[in-house]
């Protein structure tokens, strides 16, 4: 039986040592048939886009001897004359930034100064060459000593471009992994200013007017706007995972799960890995399964979060943080909800969380949510759900972090315990500590402050999910409570939460706040729905705000 190769991104090691791959040589055809001289595929991280670009390589490469070999009896060989001609054609340059972060802009370019180093050594073949100038063999050292300023590491790709071309006489295939890395990171550790000149200027002078290069492909996790970055590039085209091209190149399609399950053995647990890695669709293709996720879960049969925190979700951990409105939405959407949203899938990361379409958009992207329906094309407004339940755990785990992030001496748990046990006044004290350093962290609007409020509790309740079913927003009596907390024991302790901001018109004080808040359950007979089932152990719960202030009141 083969192997797993958990991890692999180099083609070749994969196919040395005979580890189980999915034949996706068909996306070699598909990038020759595409006309455009730069494209750019993203799709979500740990999807295959290395482990492709990997392929790419040394498919195209002319530099390496006996990548033939790697590629008998696979599809791309069983093509017509022009797909196989252009095996071992051109050089290549391939480049990966995923390792291009830091803490700071001069530790973000010492990196990059590394992977430009090792670039070069990697044609370190071209100092032998008698078609090159003296000095272009300088220019040449000059990176591979890692003595290069911001000018030439600027210049270093077009440099090595036309080195290459020099050399075999041919255009030189380019291939750009992980393009976005740097840019994210500098903006999560607040250096982003200056990565985003570098590299501007990096690529327009990598691509701009370069009569070296014949095709260049670039892959990243998110679409960031064109002219922020690419303004210079020629002939460029991006395709997300709301487009239909190279929609099955990436993840593990339908029919390629059959095989991996029939091949593996693991008939008897198909239906729970479709509940947990299935769920994503790429434009015309649905039901592409989390390729990390399956082949871990085929190595040690558990199943679990395998697409798990890492530095990659720093991004979206900063957004969902500081946007109230995308909070809002994550109730329903935890619920297995669909919502209409309004979707830009070209990033503008700057300023990325108070630009709720920019928001939705990376989420798609990144594999965070899926489309299920298009409302208007013209408009991008479309329905989005979370794809299976391993994002749902994710989502409910950044949710748990984000919240035992801000609170200082009292863990979540013990809080919730207090609560559950009816233990109010610590419940109440812990709470108002809470509160206080989440304002001091986010902005509350006066618009949004109470379903602010709302999202804040039940994110908070969230972690209840096992012992509570914690229902939102639904009919009971005579209205719509906020929250209803309804225990899986029909001996636990139930509760009904409302929550109310003081309204300068109606209310002078909080107190009278309170006082309005639990009419309202009285009146609305919230709890009857409750009693209804069989629960006698009712706690009504209020919640009274007053920009910082919050007075709370059980009876």
């Amino acid at each position: 039986m083969k192997g797993i190769g958990i991890g692999e991104s180099d083609f070749k090691g994969l196919i040395i040592r005979d580890d189980y791959f999915i034949d996706k040589t068909m996306y070699i055809k598909e990038i020759i048939d595409n006309k455009s001289r730069v494209v750019l595929v993203t799709r979500p991280r740990r999807f295959g886009k290395t482990l492709n670009m990997s392929m790419l390589r040394y498919y195209f490469d002319c530099t390496k001897k006996d990548t033939k070999e790697l590629f008998k009896g696979l599809k791309i060989m069983e093509q017509e004359e022009k797909y196989t001609s252009k095996q071992g054609y051109y050089p290549c340059i391939y480049m990966t930034l995923k390792d291009v972060r830091g803490r700071d802009y001069n530790q973000m370019m010492l990196a990059l100064q590394t992977e430009l180093n090792e670039l070069f050594i990697d044609h370190v073949n071209l100092l032998q060459s008698e078609k090159l100038l003296d000095v272009e063999k300088e220019m040449f050292s000059t990176i591979l000593n890692l003595k290069a300023n911001e000018v030439e590491m600027r210049n270093s790709i077009r440099l090595l471009s036309k080195l290459l071309n020099k050399e075999y006489g041919k255009p030189v295939m380019l291939f750009l992994d992980e393009y976005d890395v740097p840019l994210q990171n500098a903006y999560v550790k607040d250096f982003y200013e200056e990565t985003i000149d570098f590299f501007r200027d990096f690529y327009g002078t990598t691509f701009k007017d370069n009569p070296y290069l014949e095709k260049t492909v670039i892959t990243g996790v998110s679409r960031v706007a064109k002219e922020s970055i690419f303004s210079g590039a020629n002939n460029f085209k991006v395709f997300t995972v709301l487009d239909d091209e190279f929609s099955d190149d990436f993840g593990i399609t339908r029919e390629e799960m059959k095989e991996l399950i029939e091949y593996f053995g693991i008939q008897e647990d198909k239906e729970e890995i479709k509940k947990w890695y299935d769920g994503y669709t790429i434009g015309n293709t649905e039901g592409i399964y989390n390729p990390w996720s399956v082949l871990n879960y085929i190595t040690d049969r558990k199943l679990i979060p395998y697409w798990v925190n890492t530095s990659s979700n720093d991004l979206i951990k900063l957004i969902l943080k500081k946007s109230a409105t995308v909070k809002e939405k994550m109730e329903r959407l935890l619920k297995d909800e669909a919502i209409e949203v309004k979707v830009d899938q070209e990033t503008v990361i700057v300023g990325i969380e108070e630009n709720e379409e920019n928001i939705w958009g990376l989420l798609v992207g990144t594999g965070y949510l899926k489309v299920v329906e298009t409302v208007n094309l013209a408009e991008r407004v479309y329905k989005v759900k979370l794809p299976n339940k391993e994002i749902r755990e994710l989502f409910r785990s950044i949710v748990r972090d984000w919240f035992r992030d801000k609170v200082i001496g009292n863990d979540l748990n013990s809080i919730l315990k207090d609560l559950v046990t009816l233990n109010i006044k610590e419940f109440e004290k812990k709470f108002r500590i809470l509160v206080m350093q989440m304002f001091s962290y986010m902005d509350v609007g006066e618009n949004t402050a109470e379903n602010f409020y709302h999202a804040f509790v039940l994110g908070m309740l969230v972690a209840l999910k096992d012992s509570y079913y914690v229902n939102s927003n639904r009919e009971s009596g005579m209205g719509r409570y906020d929250i209803m907390l309804e225990p899986k024991d029909k001996n636990g302790n139930a509760f009904i939460i409302e929550f109310k901001v003081l309204e300068d018109l109606e209310e002078k004080t909080i107190e009278e706040t309170v006082e309005n808040a639990k009419k309202q359950i009285e009146e609305k007979k919230y709890e009857e729905n409750l009693k209804e089932r069989g629960y006698s152990n009712i706690t009504k719960l209020v919640f009274a705000f007053n920009g910082k202030e919050v007075k709370m009141e059980n009876y």
